[in-house]
């Protein structure tokens, strides 16, 4: 298959897939697309060939493996989703819109606000998980979700390759659940953070 042969559902759920994934795991995204382009599994639209570059793909996997690492560690897997607020959603919106190139500025303009928006939920969904993990003093239930999210990136890219039906409902379903989680888990966070403002500051006056 060509990029030219990919339909129009094809191209919208992959930037479904890279806009939501890159709000995850931004350099496996980046990475695993490039990789699968340059060895030639998948066809890449022309406005993702320049991640198929060797410069990009070494920059990419050098990230991936930082990150990986970063992502295990308590505490400074926050920080490092904090830092990272402000490159993972203009990065899944790019990506997005590069998926229909600018042969197609409507579908693009479309896509890229479609990439953002799927990116800022996924980044702000896992930031808020994570930083809820991070009250718990045991460091598994870290590992555990991080690797979760390594497995789901790469699932959710074939997915949006090989099935594309199937990677836009998947991707809607999470849409919602990572709404719902967020929402579920800044209460938790608000209310463990009242709390140990009152006891500190009790302790404070006293």
């Amino acid at each position: 298959m060509s990029p030219d042969q990919l339909d129009t559902t094809h191209l919208f759920a992959l930037a479904a897939a890279l806009g939501w994934a890159s709000g995850l795991r931004l350099y496996a995204v980046v990475f695993l697309t490039g990789l699968a382009g340059w060895l030639g599994w998948v066809p890449l639209p022309s406005g993702l060939k320049i991640l198929e570059h060797p410069l990009v793909l070494g920059a990419a996997g050098l990230m991936l493996f930082a990150e990986f690492l970063a992502d295990k560690i308590p505490a400074f897997d926050s920080l490092w989703d904090a830092v990272h607020t402000v490159i993972r959603i203009p990065a899944g919106a790019a990506l997005a819109a590069g998926v229909f190139g600018g042969d197609q500025a409507a579908w693009a303009t479309v896509a890229a606000l479609l990439g953002g928006t799927l990116a800022a939920t996924s980044h702000v969904a896992k930031a808020t998980t994570r930083a809820a993990a991070n009250t718990s003093p045991e460091p598994f239930s870290n590992v555990g979700l991080s690797l979760l999210g390594d497995a789901a990136v790469p699932a959710m890219l074939w997915l949006a390759w090989e099935h594309p039906l199937i990677a836009i409902a998947a991707v809607a379903v999470a849409l919602v659940l990572m709404v719902t989680l967020t929402i579920v888990l800044m209460k938790f966070l608000k209310t463990l953070i009242g709390s140990l403002r009152r006891r500190f500051g009790g302790a404070h006056a006293t």
